[in-house]
């Protein structure tokens, strides 16, 4: 009579394998640009392990096999899904303000992620498990431009810092292999990567004052106030809409013209997404004076002022960061 097969020691598995989970998520959104795919990837990757755990033999260390694991469910994932871009991306030119809006919500945009699902939260390094810089808004981004195994070697050495041969197994090449595709991949990234004043790091006293302003006017609706604090060369985009916007005065018209907020229609929550400062947005329904989710903002920082604005207008996005379904009308 056949022997039963061995189940997994699951209370053994789960102990050993869950501090991994939260530096397992930015792995897998860092692969796949969408916090929603990322989740699903990185419960897919939990049960391909717990499965296999039996013949899990130490040859390497837990963390090293589980990273294989998520690696390979996520190329898996790729092989059928599109890059997710930002507007910026798409390569075409900043847009005239004036000019209609056209939504493509058939395009699978890029997407934010909370900082605290990824274990980049918080200001003690021992706390850390994701370092900001490898999560931020622009480095994501321009890993989308990178074919998946591209992607998969860059994230493996230099993120992670892996050996070549231990990236050769994790996604089945030689090491040979993996230098060449690690060189391609580096200079397609380059042409692509953020500048180094784009890196995301703590924010200064006087950065969270210009923090302050900014919120202060936009919930005032002063548009001059607003776009005094963006760099001269400052972008805004704002998927699902192909239109981007570079410049204040560019920047300005848009929100004069098109945002449907008024002064006192407002109401703006401060986040940490992508290891970046950000803002989740409520607008006012007229009907019962309720503020219902609008946006969630990531904003980039360039020494006195806002280089970056990328606006994000699914608020399916907002159970996410755990934010609420609505905030109180104000008193009178």
């Amino acid at each position: 009579m056949a022997m039963a097969q061995a189940q997994p020691d699951t209370e053994d598995f789960e102990r050993l394998a869950d501090p991994f989970r939260r530096e397992l998520m930015a792995h897998c959104y860092r692969m796949l640009g969408s916090v929603h795919d990322a989740e699903d990837l990185v419960q897919e990757t939990y049960l391909r392990a717990w499965r296999a755990y039996d013949r899990f033999e130490g040859r390497s260390s837990l963390r090293t096999w589980l990273y294989r694991i998520a690696t390979s469910a996520c190329l898996s994932a790729l092989e059928s899904k599109s890059r997710r871009p930002m507007p910026t991306g798409l390569g075409a030119p900043s847009a005239d303000p004036g000019d209609d809006l056209v939504e493509q919500s058939e395009v699978p945009w890029l997407e934010p992620v909370p900082d605290a699902l990824v274990g980049a939260e918080g200001t003690d390094p021992a706390a850390v498990v994701t370092s900001k810089e490898s999560i931020r808004l622009a480095f994501v981004a321009a890993l989308q431009h990178l074919p998946p195994r591209q992607r998969a070697v860059l994230i493996l050495r230099d993120v992670l810092k892996w050996r070549a041969a231990e990236v050769a197994e994790a996604v089945g090449t030689s090491t040979a292999a993996v230098n060449s595709i690690l060189q391609r991949a580096r200079a397609q990234l380059e042409r692509a990567r953020p500048s180094e004043d784009d890196v995301a790091g703590p924010l200064t006293a006087e950065q969270r004052a210009l923090l302050d302003r900014y919120v202060e006017a936009f919930e005032a609706k002063d548009v001059p106030a607003i776009v005094a604090l963006f760099t001269d060369d400052a972008v805004w985009e704002m998927p699902p809409f192909p239109a981007w916007y570079r410049g204040p005065a560019d920047i300005g018209r848009h929100l004069a013209e098109r945002c449907p907020a008024g002064p006192g229609d407002l109401r703006i929550l401060p986040l940490a997404a992508n290891g970046q400062p950000a803002l989740a947005k409520y607008l006012r329904d007229p009907a019962d004076g309720m503020y219902r989710p609008f946006n969630l903002q990531v904003l980039t920082l360039a020494g006195d002022g806002i280089s970056h604005a990328a606006t994000f207008l699914d608020t399916g996005l907002f159970p996410v960061f755990g934010l609420p379904e609505a905030l109180p009308a104000r008193s009178r």
